[in-house]
């Protein structure tokens, strides 16, 4: 793993209106190749600090770089979108074309490739999270283990240098389980990994960092 953090954040803060802070004062550095899982109780920050990395939300204070680059301003995050996959905790929120493979490809298809290319990137991804042959499904009648897949599908397919992922495993089977876990491992991406799952995050991350009361802090297995 490089030395030069891909993303590193500086004394985050956020609320919400009127509201507590969710985040105080955070630090968090993630390095190429590193998979850094993260936990705590729901309503805790995991997912609103997911969402700040790649300009979703506005912190209140303090300073995010990604890829060497200060990061303030909309146009800021653009690059960084095209860069670091955000898979959402909810994928009807992440899944919005008629087709799985019009959702696969709108990704690649954003970056400039050409049809033909986008449409191997779709076949490669779906292979790889185990949903090959459902490119033409309808994308509202698939399962919402199988929308969970498609979903990490639609990010695989991108190429992205990094990857934000918010409760990969929830609600898939065993067999799908398994081929996340597997996949993730077998991934050169840096990642951000959100579970409440421990066995999964002891198998698939590097360490693992706790979000309580709006500060990381280093958790033991």
């Amino acid at each position: 793993m490089s030395d030069e953090p891909l993303l590193n954040l500086h004394s985050l803060s956020f609320s919400h209106t009127d509201a507590e802070p969710v985040l105080a004062e955070v630090d968090l550095a993630l390095r190429a190749g590193e998979r850094i899982g993260l936990q705590g109780a729901i309503g805790s920050g995991k997912t609103t600090l997911l969402h700040l990395v790649v300009g979703l939300l506005a912190p209140d204070r303090g300073r995010i770089e990604i890829f060497g680059k200060p990061r303030r301003e909309e146009h800021d995050f653009w690059e960084v979108r095209e860069r670091v996959g955000l898979l959402f905790q909810d994928p009807d929120d992440q899944l919005f074309c008629p087709t799985v493979e019009e959702d696969v490809a709108f990704g690649p298809l954003n970056q400039g490739k050409s049809r033909e290319a986008a449409h191997h990137a779709v076949h490669e991804a779906l292979a790889l999270v185990g949903m090959a042959g459902l490119e033409h499904r309808i994308t509202h009648h698939l399962s919402g283990g199988e929308k969970r897949l498609v979903s990490l599908a639609t990010l695989l397919a991108m190429h992205p240098d990094v990857l934000l992922l918010d409760e990969p495993e929830n609600g898939l089977d065993p067999p799908s389980y398994e081929r996340v876990q597997n996949l993730l491992l077998s991934l050169p991406q840096a990642m951000i990994i959100v579970s409440h799952n421990a066995d999964f995050l002891r198998a698939v991350t590097h360490r693992c960092l706790c979000l309580a009361g709006g500060r990381l802090q280093n958790k033991s297995w």
